[in-house]
């Protein structure tokens, strides 16, 4: 968008729902009131309804469902999350875009937004299923001061702040948290999280953190392989979610836990994703890269975010990166 375009979105947004005539925009931006009538055709053409007559001004009549920066960042309340945002209607995957983009020097906080992905990835290498104009997919480029060491568990920090804004919307009730980051609705998952990393010696340089949220999916609309394992918050909640909502919501409550993550590590979280930890008791299976599957029950969190189960032999073992299925979804 332009910056002309831009201002004049912003005047009409201000003014509330009531009419600004040309002549009152023309004079309070410093521009024609040809280049204000420009302005308004290209801000339609973005999908804006403003309502306009001769000689009874415009109005601000609705806005589109679009992740536009302008506006997210129209009622965001950080202070440096997502304050540069990265807009595309369509990319390969959003983490991609991000890493190019912090291996060239973009900012602590610098946002890359899409409508959606032709090559979304998840966790090990499994692609993300992203359907255009109805989730968000995100990824945002951190620059905390953590060593690599400690790096591994601002993944499951994330993962709270992303239960905490998905139960906004849908209820404490019904959401819980998978080990390591997954977050569950109604026992579905609805939102994946992909971390990457960039390290300069033992310290980190900087983390790219890929999140999506399925928010409208309709559940028939989910490939078969999904639909028995996947939800959206429209599908469990009844009733549409506003996108751009979510996204404010999301990058204020991701700011805040990632400065408790960076000044106090996963400890300083532990008690709030342990709340929606619901694993406790449960058998699974455990798949850790180069090593065949072991089985257990889960017995908690350890403090360096590790998940701590009982074998089948009676002892006690950790995992610290790994695949974990629940019991019932091995039959």
């Amino acid at each position: 968008m332009s910056q002309g375009s831009a201002r004049v979105l912003d005047a009409l947004r201000r003014a509330g729902g009531r009419p600004c005539s040309g002549e009152s925009l023309s004079q309070s931006l410093g521009v024609s009131r040809t280049q204000i009538w420009k302005h308004v055709g290209d801000l339609r053409e973005r999908g804006y309804a403003i309502e306009g007559e001769p000689g009874g001004g415009y109005k601000l009549a609705s806005v589109p469902d679009r992740l536009f920066p302008e506006e997210i960042q129209a009622g965001l309340e950080t202070r440096w999350l997502a304050r540069e945002i990265h807009y595309f209607d369509s990319t390969d995957s959003t983490n991609r875009v991000a890493y190019d983009l912090a291996r060239s020097g973009a900012a602590h906080g610098t946002t890359v937004v899409a409508e959606g992905q032709t090559a979304g990835r998840g966790r090990l290498g499994r692609s993300f299923y992203s359907p255009p104009y109805l989730n968000i997919y995100t990824s945002i480029i951190v620059r905390p001061k953590l060593t690599t060491a400690d790096a591994p568990t601002a993944i499951l920090s994330s993962a709270v702040a992303v239960a905490e804004t998905v139960a906004a919307f849908c209820g404490d009730a019904d959401v819980e948290l998978k080990w390591p980051n997954d977050v569950l609705l109604g026992g579905r998952k609805t939102s994946g999280i992909l971390m990457e990393m960039g390290a300069e010696a033992t310290r980190v340089a900087f983390l790219i953190l890929g999140i999506g949220v399925n928010l409208n999916v309709p559940a028939d609309a989910f490939p078969e392989e999904f639909r028995a394992s996947a939800t959206s918050l429209s599908a469990h909640r009844g009733q549409p979610i506003d996108r751009i909502a979510f996204a404010r919501a999301l990058f204020g409550t991701l700011e805040s836990v990632l400065e408790a993550h960076e000044n106090g590590g996963f400890e300083s979280l532990r008690s709030r994703y342990e709340a929606r930890f619901r694993m406790p008791g449960r058998q699974v299976r455990v798949i850790e890269s180069g090593a065949p599957p072991r089985d257990g029950r889960v017995l908690g969190i350890d403090r360096d975010g590790a998940l701590r189960l009982e074998g089948s032999d009676g002892n006690a073992f950790r995992v610290i990166a790994g695949d974990v299925t629940l019991a019932k979804e091995n039959s």
